[in-house]
């Protein structure tokens, strides 16, 4: 172990976009902003559309070689036209990726409304997950009330409505699509949506963004049984690699990450508490919008335990490290696929900037920290790192030091003592439980010989009961008092009882 250890350090501008746009970044996207991961992705995809039509081309060119070489009579036979095929899927690709969330934000004129339907209809064509759960079922007519209660007073509430609503009964029968595919066709209506209402509503854009996150609040509860950790990605499987990854990490301690809390601290330890309640709490959630929530509560108390362990204000350097801690200690259920589902499909706007942005990064770095720690950022060798990893031994034992060598034999042979006392102390404990078994055993024995021997007394001597009769003349006073004497066997040797004398005066 180094005498002297290091904190764990982040540079603030390392959480920030790798483009230098000013936006946090995020490890899932490379550490790019949603907005440049867009553009990453955007051109990647217009690069391999270019790399493919040029080799459509060449097999194109190619083809018609050989097919002019080989037939003499080609104008007799109809042409091949594979790449003909080819451009007119590309095309039909293109113009459906164009044609997708614009088609949303036109008023249909196929079919017009019913003369006595409200302005709001919330009913629907069935989705095809009918086998889903009541609960869900409530939770989405719940978001649904919300949603049309909040857009009566907006101007085109209800067209906003009916836009959200086309997009998520489409989004139900896209689930066999790719994660990304899904994230992908969310964030183009999100940014549609919101470029329409920045032009709709100018100059309030707090109204855009109220609106924005109540339309996030009604799909996301609508969709999240299909969009939240699909079949279609490894999110299960990170789950239960990161799971397994912290419960082998329980030695860590607070003085190895050079945490500056003092669990101690009554204050301290309540916050600590609380923080650990709450990053466990975002599975609860539904919305990416609410798990951000919790992300941001648990900050708040880490940054309150560390204010009030230092007696000063909390720094970007002590925030980093208690994170890491809180993860370790709470261990969060489906912590990839909850990072995933925001990353995915929460506003972007939200993720860029803001204090719920700033604590959602924060958090994929201790992730992926944690993901990557070894025996050097805890500031000790290889060797005693995979010790304490295999469970071979533990930072909570005593470990000898050549500086202690001296003491080490005096502290050994007290040991050794110690544990051949408590060897004697369990062979006592051994004979007294023995001893007091064998005087139960004795007492149940004693009873039952005392009751029978008072049975056997009993039948011997069985109690008899004598029985005045009241009619006969002769049971007067003197009788009585007679009769009272009658059982005593020594009644013979006593004197004759005296009798009252009258004398005349």
């Amino acid at each position: 172990m180094m005498s002297q250890r290091r904190g764990i350090h982040v540079d603030q501008s390392e959480l920030l976009c790798k483009k230098g746009c000013g936006f946090y970044g995020n490890t899932a996207w490379q550490g790019l902003c949603s907005k440049c991961w867009r553009e990453v992705n955007q051109r990647e995809k217009q690069r391999q559309i270019q790399e493919d039509w040029a080799l459509a081309e060449r097999l194109q060119r190619e083809e018609e070689e050989a097919y002019a070489s080989r037939h003499q009579r080609a104008q007799s036979q109809p042409a091949i036209t594979p790449f003909n095929k080819f451009e007119e899927r590309k095309t039909k690709v293109k113009s459906s990726k164009v044609n997708t969330v614009t088609k949303f934000f036109t008023p249909s004129i196929k079919t017009p409304p019913k003369k006595d339907a409200g302005p709001f209809d919330t009913q629907s064509t069935p989705s095809p997950s009918s086998s889903a759960s009541r609960q869900s079922t409530l939770d989405s007519d719940r978001a649904a009330r919300e949603f049309i209660d909040f857009l009566k007073p907006v101007k085109s509430g209800r067209e906003i409505f009916k836009q959200c609503r086309a997009f998520t009964e489409s989004m139900v029968y896209k689930r066999d699509m790719g994660a990304d595919e899904l994230s992908e066709s969310v964030q183009d209506f999100y940014q549609n949506l919101s470029e329409r209402l920045q032009s709709q509503f100018k100059g309030s854009s707090e109204l855009v963004e109220k609106v924005m996150d109540e339309v996030e609040k009604y799909m996301m509860t609508r969709l999240y049984t299909e969009v939240f950790c699909p079949e279609t990605t490894d999110d299960e499987k990170k789950d239960l690699a990161i799971q397994k990854r912290i419960r082998d990490l329980h030695w860590v301690t607070i003085a190895m990450l050079c945490v500056p809390v003092d669990e101690e601290i009554p204050e301290v330890s309540d916050s600590v508490v609380k923080a650990i309640t709450d990053i466990i709490e975002m599975d609860s959630k539904q919305v990416p919008k609410d798990k951000l929530a919790c992300i941001t509560r648990c900050s708040k108390h880490i940054f309150n335990a560390i204010k009030v362990s230092k007696k000063e204000a909390a720094s970007a350097d002590d925030f980093l490290p208690t994170l890491i801690y809180i993860v370790l200690k709470a261990n969060p259920p489906r912590l990839q696929s909850n990072i995933q589902y925001i990353t995915r499909f929460c506003n972007p706007s939200r993720l860029m900037t803001g204090e719920d942005g700033y604590y959602f990064t924060n958090l994929c770095c201790a992730v992926a920290f944690i993901e990557k720690l070894d025996g050097q950022s805890l500031n000790m060798s290889s060797e005693e790192f995979e010790l304490y990893m295999s469970g071979q031994t533990s930072p909570h034992w005593p470990q000898p030091t050549a500086a202690s060598s001296s003491s080490g034999t005096a502290a050994l042979t007290q040991v050794h003592n110690s544990l051949d006392l408590l060897t004697g102390l369990g062979e006592r404990q051994e004979r007294v439980i023995e001893k007091a078994r064998q005087l139960e055993s004795d007492l149940i024995d004693w009873t039952d010989e005392v009751e029978q021997e008072v049975q056997s007394a009993l039948e011997s001597f069985p109690l008899e009961t004598q029985n005045t009769t009241a009619n006969t003349a002769s049971g007067t006073a003197s009788a009585s008092l007679s009769a009272i004497d009658s059982e005593n066997i020594e009644n013979e040797q006593l004197p004759p009882p005296l009798q009252p004398q009258m004398f005349a005066g």
